[in-house]
């Protein structure tokens, strides 16, 4: 079946012209004017992804995206509209966990792209399994990175669950360990594009993964900055299995 694509935007106008222009690139899609309408719609359907615009009446688009990222909710990926050009909701987005964000005025075929490229990076993380199954998994520090579930689980056990795109990054930096990554280099393996001058969102990630992993900037133990370089995971990684782990 094709991807399935909700639009969350209380707009009458640019949702239908986007779910139309959507169906007839191959798409399935739907609409939804409202927080409500969207939980109706993704109680039903199999839904792949949503954008979702955040100037909404009542619910905003911000505490549904939290809703959306809630530890409970399956990962679903989420591309963010915004009237507002403001660099803030750009930031807010991608700290909320949103995939991919894009301001309005906007062109339909470029939301299809982005919606085309956020599909395929998530087509290229394997999918949540069940805890009894074997898996395979990353050892640095004290924290392992189970590639599988896309979990991070620390020394006491404790999961501690990421995003699409913390995920990623994290992956990509385990996967380069003691190596300098430029942000540029980050930015084309973690979403497959170049960055702009003004693009910040790598900036973004890596202060989220270092929240995760309890890493101050300062002292990073994992993730440390390299003045005018990028970036560099500080320490060795360990590939191994759950079967094998205490062995």
């Amino acid at each position: 079946m094709s991807d399935h694509i909700l639009i969350v935007d209380d707009d009458p106008d640019i949702r239908e012209m986007l779910v139309d222009y959507l169906m007839r690139q191959g798409l399935r899609a739907s609409g939804a004017a409202s927080g409500r309408e969207m939980r109706d719609v993704l109680a039903r359907e199999r839904i792949d992804l949503v954008v979702l615009d955040l100037m909404l009446p009542g619910e905003d688009g911000i505490s549904l995206c939290r809703e959306l990222r809630a530890p409970r909710q399956p990962s679903l990926p989420i591309v963010i509209l915004s009237a507002r050009s403001d660099e803030a909701d750009r930031i807010l987005g991608l700290e909320l966990g949103a995939d991919d964000y894009l301001s309005k005025p906007f062109a339909a075929r470029e939301l299809y792209a982005r919606v085309k490229s956020v599909l395929r990076r998530t087509r290229m993380m394997p999918p949540q399994i069940p805890a009894e199954v074997p898996r395979s998994q990353l050892k640095f520090g004290d924290w392992i990175l189970d590639t599988l579930g896309r979990n991070l689980v620390d020394h006491d056990g404790t999961v501690v669950r990421l995003s699409g795109a913390e995920y990623r990054l994290l992956r990509v930096l385990l996967e380069h360990p003691q190596r300098i990554l430029s942000r540029e280099q980050l930015l084309q393996l973690t979403q497959g594009r170049e960055a702009d001058v003004f693009d910040r969102s790598i900036d973004l990630l890596v202060s989220r993964v270092r929240q995760r992993l309890r890493d101050e900037p300062r002292e990073s133990r994992y993730i440390k900055t390299v003045r005018s370089e990028g970036y560099v995971l500080s320490v060795p990684v360990q590939s191994m299995s759950s079967s094998s782990e205490g062995s």
